[in-house]
């Protein structure tokens, strides 16, 4: 009985490890592997029986157990990265301790039953002797049953709760980082290791438990390993959290940017508006040098003059009026940055049309367009690299119902988009991904400020980006009035 109960325990373990790993990793395989993962997986338990052996032979054991995990994960699953070694380590540590845990904790009960059984016999309740042995079987059976499943819950919860909490699955870690989440299940596996080691002493030839000797050790060795799993658990959480704080510092960090770069370039508009009012300022006497330059000085030189005229008002111009200034400098601004490369790039804002008395920011509509547009551009900069004759074209427009303002930007693409499962946004392609892709977020981020919302969707290959917006102040802005 016991060997089925352990046999049934291995089993599961196994599936605890399928579902552990490819929570994180894609599968190689398709289709009905289950039973060969599983018999490999039995191989690893039966290389780590339950027992206390000499160190070297502790040493070499978990060493062995690790090296097949670590075959197992190479060989099922795709792309052995950082984060694999962290599975492989914590999935080792989590069974250790959940069975070193659980047996330590429920061991005690073996001596229990067997003083119920004694006293049942001494009352008679247990006559003969078959009947004596039968209930010995199953008072071990039971105890181990219930060894067994605390095993397995404590596992399998341990495990439920790591994947829950590792909400960044796809995220790249760094070595640093790696060092940060490990070591917790590092430290795990070494006091299992010692435990396997110390936990039995010889007296006068007799094996003894060392909790026999010290019983205080029967309740701190479980808080020991119930405090060690509990920080490969708080770790990983606080692991990911620190990975949404610092996308939210790269966030900020981003529109700090963006609110310089808008302050210097509004300057540089007002600048440009200062300069066409002097430009009409001075229109009378740039007629008086025309008319005396017609009268007989020479044609060429008023030719000279009136191309250097031509060229001063070409600097002059604005592209794009909407009647917002920050989205006036914002769209101008990107346009002539892109054009430098893509000379041939359409942009067209005839149809973004700000109401009246907008109560939204400018500083937020400025924020939606810039990653919008700065998205956009990169989109049909890929798309010029590898089709050097495609259209490529931005298309910015606005809508107004009731009190929702709906801004929407349509740009062509090279129709390649990357979406994962779980993942809200298109995977970006850049090299440093922990500070990029972070454009979508940050346009969502602003408009819920107005209790609104982001969506994107594609047709046929032109990427179109919609972000809906209450016109209305927020509410920390209405509390502050």
């Amino acid at each position: 009985m016991v060997d089925v109960l352990y046999a049934f325990l291995t089993v599961f373990q196994g599936y605890c490890l399928q579902y552990f790993l490819g929570s994180f990793l894609e599968t190689r395989m398709r289709g009905r592997w289950n039973r060969l993962y599983v018999a490999l997986r039995t191989a690893v338990v039966w290389c780590s029986p339950p027992g206390y052996e000499d160190y070297r032979v502790a040493a070499g054991t978990l060493a062995l157990s690790l090296c097949i995990l670590s075959a197992l994960a190479a060989c099922f699953y795709k792309a052995f990265r950082p984060v694999t070694v962290f599975l492989v380590v914590s999935f080792q540590a989590l069974l250790d301790i959940s069975r070193y845990a659980a047996v330590i904790l429920l061991n005690a009960m073996d001596g229990r039953v067997l003083d119920i059984i004694n006293w049942c016999t001494g009352k008679g309740m247990l006559p003969s002797e078959k009947s004596f042995g039968m209930a010995v079987k199953i008072g071990v059976a039971g105890t181990q049953l219930i060894q067994y499943a605390g095993i397995a819950l404590l596992l399998y919860f341990s495990l439920r709760k790591i994947v829950q909490n590792f909400r960044e699955k796809d995220y790249f870690i760094s070595r640093t980082e790696l060092l940060f989440i490990l070591t917790p299940s590092a430290v795990g596996l070494m006091i299992c290791m010692l435990l396997r080691i110390i936990m039995i002493t010889l007296e006068d030839g007799v094996p003894k438990m060392l909790y026999d000797r010290y019983p205080i050790l029967v309740l701190v060795i479980p808080a020991i390993l119930l405090l060690s799993l509990l920080s490969i658990l708080y770790g990983v959480k606080l692991f990911q959290d620190m990975i949404c704080w610092n996308r939210e510092k790269s966030g900020r960090i981003v529109l700090e940017n963006q609110i310089s770069s808008l302050q210097e370039h509004m300057e540089e508009m007002e600048r440009i508006y200062s300069g066409i009012r002097g430009m009409k300022h001075d229109m009378k006497n740039t007629l008086a040098v025309i008319q005396r330059l017609s009268a007989g000085e020479g044609g060429g030189e008023l030719q000279e003059y009136l191309s250097e005229l031509n060229r001063g008002l070409e600097k002059l111009e604005v592209r794009f009026r909407t009647g917002n200034t920050v989205v006036d400098t914002l769209l101008n601004m990107k346009y002539h940055e892109a054009v430098r490369d893509m000379p041939d790039l359409r942009m067209d804002a005839d149809k973004l049309l700000l109401p009246q008395g907008i109560q939204i920011h400018s500083y937020d509509i400025g924020v939606i367009l810039g990653n919008a547009v700065d998205n956009a551009i990169e989109a049909c900069r890929k798309l010029k690299a590898k089709e050097p004759g495609a259209d490529a074209f931005i298309r910015i427009s606005s809508l107004q119902k009731g009190n929702l303002l709906i801004l929407k930007v349509e740009n062509s693409f090279n129709g390649r988009l990357v979406l994962k499962a779980k993942e809200e946004f298109p995977v970006t392609d850049k090299a440093d991904r922990k500070s990029h892709g972070i454009g979508l977020v940050n346009i969502k981020s602003t408009a819920e400020k107005y209790q609104g919302t982001m969506d994107f969707r594609v047709k046929d290959r032109v990427f179109i980006l919609s972000v809906m917006m209450k016109n209305e102040r927020r509410e920390e802005d209405a509390k502050r009035s």
